[in-house]
Formats: C-alpha cells, structure tokens, sequence
C-alpha cells in the first residue's frame, strides 16, 4: 500500500513569488528572511522524498461560483492548467500546467463515496494560487504529480470545523488504502487570522495575534480537543472576515492525527498576515 511520508501544512501568500524573484530597489525589505525561511522549510519535503503530492486548497471564485459551489471536490484529470489571469497581473504568478496523478484522483473518489464523504469532482479543473503557491514554495521544480482537493472556505453554508477534521482522518485512511507502492505527501494550506477588504487588513501584522498565537499552539502540539472545542463557523468571524480559511489547517491536523505534534514549526510575521509552516513525518523523521 502506499505510505505517507509526510504531512505539511502552510499559508500560501500569493506575494511571495513576486517578493523572492525581485531584484534591486523591487526587493521588499523582508524578502531575503521571508525566502530564508521557506527554503528551510522546503526542506523538510525534500528529505520525505515522495512520488506524489496530495493537494488541499480553496479555490478563489476562480472556477466554482455561486451557481455551483461543492463542499469538497476531487480533481480528476491527466494535467491541471494553473493559475488565472488576475493572479498573473496582481500577483506576478507564472502560468504554470501540473501532471495530476488520475489512479490516486479515482481511488480517493470512489472510496471517498464509500467512507461517507459525497465528494464532487472534475477532470477540467484549472487550479488557482492556494495550490501553487505551496508547489512553488516547496516543490518549485513542479515535478511531481498531483491530486488537488478543494474544500469550500468561501461561500456559506460551509461544511462545520469538525467536518473538516474528518474529511483529514479519511484522506489519510484513502491514501494509505491505495494498492500503490509510491510515497505520498500530503499538503494542505489555509489562513491564520486573516482579513481582506476590511479595516484590519494592513496591519503591522495578522489582524489578531492572539487567535495566531493560540492557532499555531493547537497545529504545533495536535490539539484537536482544543481547538475544536472553541472553534465554530461564528467564532472564526471574529479574527478577521477571511479567517475561516483556518478550517484547512485543521484538516491537516486531521490528516496527521490527534495529539500529533509537529516535528516543523515556523513562523513568519508579515505586514497583514502571519505566515506559518508545519511538517509531520507519519513514518518516523527521514534520516
């Protein structure tokens, strides 16, 4: 069966390629320990040495809108065109055109639908910067394939914190039922305290530290007890009005496992966003 070797958890900041690649008086003042710290981490999915990536983002409005939002979808395709025209203009991202892993998409899929989850898929998916951004930040060579899962962090009603929770459990129990002998990496990202469009949105940090400090506690030391029994569809209001995107790092922390702490923790405080980084290695640090 197939093994996996590693699970990460990240933002994904769509500035950072543009921040990392610029040059002279382009170059933002905190780019070099900002490229300092992801090269670091990058690091840590290099030594697990997988075969293939497992995706986890929220699409942007990009290609699912209100006339047909899943809650949670599979891509199923042989090649994932990547990254829209606004994220090019905006953000400076390359367009960039993935391999998708179509033995691993189908396996998730149909034994997803047994597991309990009605997953949604498509083999047309375009995928946007919350899968990228992580492909260019640990794995920029783009070379491995992939399996992109979108999960619904924008459009309301969304799916409760604990269903997050269990679609992790079940996306490693999937993985690991795969009759494959290829080495899977798990990655997922979503957001801190994270506000966009409103008041808070440039601050000197996160719009709220103390969620961030209390955030990376639960991710760092795998206390889903903890963070399940204060985190609600209401609560995450609080933080800042995009902050709801932190329901992916808790599917991570369920895909690693209760009480699993992480054998990588990084920060980064940003101007309006604290950017984080975890590593688990289910099967025991690479040597």
């Amino acid at each position: 069966m197939a093994q996996v070797v590693a699970v990460i958890a990240s933002t994904h900041h769509p500035f950072y390629y543009k921040a990392s690649t610029a040059t002279g008086a382009d170059r933002p003042p905190f780019a070099d320990e900002w490229v300092r710290k992801v090269t670091a981490f990058r690091e840590t999915l290099t030594r697990a040495n997988p075969d293939v990536l497992v995706m986890v983002g929220s699409d942007h409005f990009h290609q699912l809108w209100l006339d047909n939002m899943p809650q949670f979808l599979v891509g199923k395709a042989p090649f994932y065109d990547a990254n829209w025209h606004n994220e090019q203009r905006e953000f400076g991202l390359p367009r960039m055109l993935l391999r998708g892993q179509e033995d691993l998409s189908a396996h998730v899929l149909r034994e997803g639908l047994d597991a309990g989850f009605d997953l949604a898929f498509s083999n047309e998916l375009r995928i946007d910067h919350s899968i990228t951004c992580p492909i260019i930040t640990l794995r920029p060579e783009a070379d491995l394939p992939i399996v992109p899962i979108y999960t619904n962090i924008f459009a309301p009603p969304l799916p409760q914190p604990k269903r997050f929770v269990q679609l992790g459990r079940t996306i490693r129990e999937l993985v690991e039922s795969w009759p494959s002998d290829l080495r899977v990496a798990v990655i997922g990202t979503g957001h801190l305290s994270l506000e966009l469009g409103g008041p808070r949105q440039f601050g000197p940090h996160g719009p709220d530290p103390e969620f961030d400090r209390r955030a990376v506690e639960w991710i760092a030391n795998g206390d889903l007890d903890g963070c399940l029994s204060e985190v609600t569809l209401d609560s995450l209001h609080a933080p800042g009005n995009a902050t709801h995107g932190f329901m992916d790092f808790m599917l991570m922390m369920g895909v690693a496992g209760a009480g699993a702490k992480a054998d990588y923790v990084d920060t980064y405080d940003l101007f309006h966003t604290m950017e984080a980084y975890f590593t688990w290695y289910p099967q025991g640090a690479p040597a």
